[in-house]
């Protein structure tokens, strides 16, 4: 078989694309060597006897995997996790949080009539101040000193 790279180089730099995406058609090999002008490569390109190759991606297809199953919760243990335990969500993000849904709860109460203006207010400061853990804290609280006051 004769030596085409010449022919390659042309093609490649007719078609502007790299020489290994080159396709020769291994049957018109004879007319391939024939070419010896960008003109001559061009009209066998024409005759689609030179071609070009697809593009080879990168399959996201493992990744994709990955990605499912760590939204399902695995892969995500200690091996898997770097920066320090707060980088991963940050203690402002935690208070941010906690702080919204505990004032979000304490405003419902208060609209619901289920706490006075006064003890709304000693709530709030308490909230503030990083007494309640949770909103099921907070209820816990507020029943406990229901309790006392009857």
């Amino acid at each position: 078989m004769t030596d085409l790279a010449n022919q390659r180089r042309l093609a490649a730099e007719v078609m502007d694309i790299g020489v290994h995406r080159v396709w020769l058609d291994p049957e018109a090999s004879k007319d391939i060597s024939a070419a010896l002008t960008r003109e001559d490569i061009r009209k066998l390109i024409e005759e689609k006897k030179v071609g070009k190759k697809e593009i080879k991606g990168i399959s996201r297809g493992r990744a994709r995997k990955v990605d499912e199953a760590r939204a399902y919760g695995h892969r995500k243990g200690h091996g898997s996790r770097n920066g320090a335990k707060g980088a991963r969500r940050p203690k402002k993000e935690q208070w941010m949080k906690k702080i919204r849904a505990l004032r979000s709860q304490l405003r419902e109460m208060r609209e619901n009539k289920a706490i006075d203006v006064p003890a709304y207010r000693k709530l709030y400061r308490k909230a503030k101040g990083g007494e309640y853990r949770s909103r099921a804290h907070l209820k816990a609280h507020i029943e406990q000193l229901k309790g006392k006051e009857v």
